[in-house]
């Protein structure tokens, strides 16, 4: 199959279609309370956080975990996630925004770094995977970037246009990774990132997944 002419989004899932940024906040505080760490608040977080992962616990006890002290924080942080994210459902207008980019004619998929067994289940629980002509989350170890993840999901894809491509998600990583393939990127704020840490890396920055879609429209042209 050659290229497809049409716009494509990438949409990234965790605090972008998927607002788990409670449950996030909610499973962060009970692994630090499990380590002895004080709590954060939503605004801490988003002013501190940042990927590869390991990073952002740099940023709040002073050093970069060891590699054993990373696997046990990561496996908590999932433990307690996996308990809270049952009170999330999708960011509000996101199932009607996917419909609407499929019924114009054009492609989207989703790229996770939340884990892929877990993930599928979840897209099909929402119903809303047939939107999607693929849905990739990670399938190797956690923390990393997702921009070899990226390379990845768009070889896949069967002739999707980079230069047409637009990524949308919540984490400066969401750019970089559009930037490693070729692709643009749209930054939106109800996730992990603060709007000041998203607007210093230079793409499109905004408020709604609505005007998120208008400026993938926008850029795909």
């Amino acid at each position: 199959m050659g290229k497809q002419t049409g716009a494509h989004i990438v949409w990234d899932w965790n605090g972008t279609l998927f607002h788990d940024i409670d449950a996030i906040i909610g499973a962060t505080n009970a692994a630090f309370a499990e380590l002895g760490l004080e709590p954060l608040t939503l605004e801490k977080y988003r002013e501190l956080y940042c990927v590869p992962v390991p990073k952002f616990y740099e940023r709040l006890i002073g050093r970069l975990p060891s590699e054993a002290e990373w696997e046990i924080m990561d496996e908590i942080f999932h433990r307690y996630y996996a308990e809270h994210r049952v009170t999330c459902g999708l960011t509000v207008g996101a199932a009607e925004l996917l419909a609407g980019w499929r019924s114009a004619g054009r492609s989207q998929s989703i790229l996770s770094m939340y884990v892929h067994e877990e993930l599928v289940p979840l897209v099909r629980g929402f119903g809303i995977e047939s939107h999607f002509i693929r849905v990739d989350g990670r399938t190797g170890p956690s923390g990393g970037s997702k921009a070899e993840h990226m390379v990845r999901h768009l070889g896949s894809l069967g002739g999707v246009d980079p230069e047409r491509t637009v990524v949308i998600g919540d984490a400066a990583d969401d750019a970089v990774a559009a930037r490693h393939v070729g692709a643009r990127a749209v930054l939106y704020t109800g996730g992990s990132h603060s709007r000041a840490s998203l607007e210093a890396v230079g793409v499109p920055v905004v408020d709604t997944l609505e005007e998120a879609v208008a400026e993938a429209e926008r850029l795909a042209a």
